[in-house]
Formats: structure tokens, C-alpha cells, sequence
């Protein structure tokens, strides 16, 4: 369950538990989608585009033994990935925080990529995985992650552990489905990199823009919610 607000009224709050469901089936959604992108990207490139804490572990490792070359491929993704997230704050601003101009933007970028190839296509998919985390921030206040599963999966498991201990809140759980979303986004995603390489890119934007097109069902005021101001 997510949070509510008590002192809501009950119609308010029901109308918060609707949007709160869409937000996470939105959600399922975006993660599927990061997930798939970067698992086409780690097993045809042997490059993480949305997973940055492995790649500064991958980084400080080329440094310690004095790889440059490596290293400053990694570097070049990681700093791909945090314009990235500067661009999708800034776009998200700028269509006055609709979801589908970003991942009509995030699409075409990854049909680009999926073209383009080696490291100028994988840091532009890493510039769109960046993209994507402005789509949704958090939902009826509560933070979420689309490409940094780790922390959600910190989140559950001190949930759980406050759980344990007596304390009854509401929204720990939830932190699963973008691990889960991202889970199977790459069992999918690993099925495709094997199959035709960095071209399953191309399928990625593909979802991209159909995520964005079903996104133009949500109602304007409920996006507006899943992004920070």
C-alpha cells in the first residue's frame, strides 16, 4: 500500500488510491523499460547504461591498474548519464511536466543509439536512461528510483524491518515493483542483446514511445504529481 494523507477526505483519498495504482503500473512500466535498455547494452556492448554504481566500481577499477582507455569510456557513460538527468529535469520543466515529451524524446533517442553503435550510440542510451528517472520521482510522496534499484531495495528491507519490529507503515513494500520491473525489463532485454546485438536498441525506443503514447491517457494533474516541482 501507498501512503495517504489522514487528513483527507474519504472521496479524496480513494481518489488518491486510484492515482497511486496508475503511478505504479506507470512505474512497472518505465523500470521494464531501464532494465531492458540496460541489459541490451551490458550483453552486447559489455557496457551498464542506467546501472551507475557499477559502473564507478568498474571505473575506480580501470584507474587502479592504470587502464585510461577504459576508464575514460566508463567516465564518458557515467557523465553521459548525469546530463542526462539535468536534461530531464530541464524538459520535464519546459513541457510543464507532461510525461510524453520525455519518452518521446527517450524513444527516439534510444532508435538513434540502437544506429549509431559503440560508444557514441551507448552514451546516448546512457543520456536517455538519465532522462527517464525525471519521468517519475515519487508517487503520493513517496520516493522512487526507476534505474537505481538499490535503493529500493534498501528501502524494502528497512521496511521490513521496521515491519518486524511492530511499526505498521504503509509504502515499504511498494518498493518492489521497480526491482521487479527491472528484473524482467532485462531477462528480456539480455534475450535480445544475444539475439541481434546493440540494434535491440531499436525496440527499446519502440517501447519508449508507446509508454509515452498510453502515458497521454494519464491525466495531466496526475503527472504533474509524479514529478518534483
Amino acid at each position: 500500500m501507498l501512503p495517504e494523507p489522514t487528513f483527507l477526505s474519504p472521496r479524496s483519498r480513494a481518489f488518491a488510491r486510484t492515482r497511486g495504482r496508475v503511478g505504479l503500473m506507470f512505474i512497472l512500466a518505465l523500470s521494464f523499460l531501464a532494465g531492458m535498455t540496460d541489459a541490451i547494452s551490458f550483453t552486447a556492448g559489455g557496457d551498464f547504461v542506467s546501472f551507475m554504481s557499477g559502473n564507478t566500481t568498474r571505473l575506480a577499477s580501470s584507474v587502479s591498474l592504470d587502464n585510461w582507455h577504459t576508464a575514460a569510456h566508463i567516465g564518458a557513460l557515467i557523465l553521459a548519464f548525469v546530463i542526462g538527468n539535468a536534461l530531464g529535469v530541464i524538459l520535464a520543466t519546459i513541457t510543464r511536466r507532461r510525461s510524453w515529451p520525455l519518452l518521446s524524446t527517450i524513444g527516439m533517442a534510444l532508435i538513434l543509439a540502437a544506429q549509431v553503435q559503440g560508444l557514441p550510440g551507448l552514451a546516448i542510451a546512457a543520456l536517455s536512461m538519465g532522462m527517464i528517472n525525471a519521468v517519475v520521482e515519487e508517487i503520493n510522496g513517496l520516493a522512487i528510483g526507476l534505474t537505481f534499484v538499490s535503493g529500493a531495495l534498501s528501502r524494502f528491507g528497512r521496511g521490513a524491518g521496521r515491519w518486524l519490529m511492530g511499526k505498521r507503515l504503509n509504502g515499504w513494500r511498494v518498493q518492489l515493483i521497480p526491482w521487479l520491473g527491472m528484473l524482467t525489463g532485462a531477462v528480456l532485454g539480455a534475450y535480445t542483446g544475444h539475439a541481434v546485438g546493440l540494434k535491440g536498441l531499436f525496440f527499446a525506443g519502440l517501447l519508449s514511445l508507446a509508454i509515452g503514447g498510453l502515458s497521454m491517457l494519464i491525466p495531466r494533474q496526475w503527472q504533474a504529481t509524479f514529478m518534483h516541482k
